[in-house]
């Protein structure tokens, strides 16, 4: 029997992490050293809502439940779509090129605890807003973070 691979949807989540003094969390990707981002993620399934996607991506990718720290989510209205890097292609189905992100914000509380997933991050850091925004290797994720101070309620 031949497995059928499943292909990335090329639809995705971006959630800047961040407290109420706007220090923003960012995470090191385990396959890319030196590239520092906020948690990432495909929907899984072409029905997944992107709210559901962004609290199941911080979930697994830094251990922290939206709930249980209570935290708040917001998502932003704000849409990005990039082409994606050719070394990340083979992950979509043929001839996909470009991705659809949803930026969405999440506040928690100072000294919120984070427990990374080892097969994708390998360090996080608490940045000030603007160095998290210079140190991140994507620009929708830098100018994302960017927009934190605005995007406050």
């Amino acid at each position: 029997m031949n497995a059928r691979r499943r292909f990335k949807i090329p639809e995705s989540v971006l959630v800047v992490i961040h407290t109420p003094a706007l220090e923003v969390l960012l995470i090191e990707r385990a396959d890319h050293p030196g590239f520092w981002q906020s948690v990432t993620g495909s929907l899984d399934h072409a029905g997944e809502a992107p709210p559901h996607t962004a609290r199941r991506e911080v979930l697994e990718e830094t251990g922290i439940d939206v709930d249980l720290v209570r935290g708040v989510l917001r998502d932003w209205a704000l849409r990005n779509r990039y082409e994606i890097y050719p070394n990340w292609r083979p992950r979509y189905g043929p001839g996909v090129t470009h991705n659809t992100e949803h930026v969405f914000g999440l506040t928690v509380p100072a000294g919120t605890a984070v427990t990374l997933s080892p097969r994708e991050h390998r360090a996080w850091q608490w940045l000030p807003w603007r160095e998290a925004a210079d140190r991140c290797f994507s620009p929708s994720n830098a100018e994302a973070i960017l927009q934190l101070p605005q995007r406050l309620p």
